[in-house]
C-alpha cells in the first residue's frame, strides 16, 4: 500500500495502482498533457471510495510506503489502462510536414 501525496493531502492506493499512476503522470508531463484518472483508494480518514485525480505537467506527486489496511485497492483494469496510455504517449509518432524543410544541400 502506498500513500500518494497530492495537492494538500494524500490518498492511500494499492502498490500497482500507485506505480502505474505515477508512471502515467510522468508520461503526460513529458508531452505537456493532462488526464483524469479514477482509481480505488482510501481517504486519509480510511474511507474506501473511488478517487479521481487530475494528473499532468503541473502535478506534484510523491508516494511513500504506508501501513497495510484491510482494504482491496487493486484495479487491474485501471492499471492496464494507465500503462497502455503511458506506452502510447512514449511511442514514436510520425512528424507531418513539408519534406523540403528536412532536405540538406551537399557541397555548401
Amino acid at each position: 500500500m502506498q500513500k500518494l501525496y497530492y495537492a494538500s493531502g494524500y490518498v492511500l492506493l494499492g502498490d500497482a495502482v500507485c506505480e502505474a499512476l505515477i508512471d502515467y503522470a510522468r508520461a503526460l508531463a513529458d508531452v505537456g498533457q493532462s488526464d483524469v484518472v479514477d482509481v480505488p483508494g482510501l481517504s486519509d480518514e480510511g474511507i474506501p471510495s473511488r478517487t479521481r485525480l487530475l494528473i499532468g505537467p503541473s502535478s506534484q506527486l510523491f508516494a511513500a510506503a504506508a501501513l497495510e489496511r484491510d482494504a482491496d485497492l487493486d484495479d487491474d483494469d485501471a492499471v492496464a489502462s494507465m500503462k497502455d496510455k503511458a506506452a502510447r504517449l512514449r511511442s514514436p509518432h510520425p512528424v507531418v510536414g513539408d519534406v523540403r524543410e528536412h532536405q540538406f544541400e551537399y557541397g555548401e
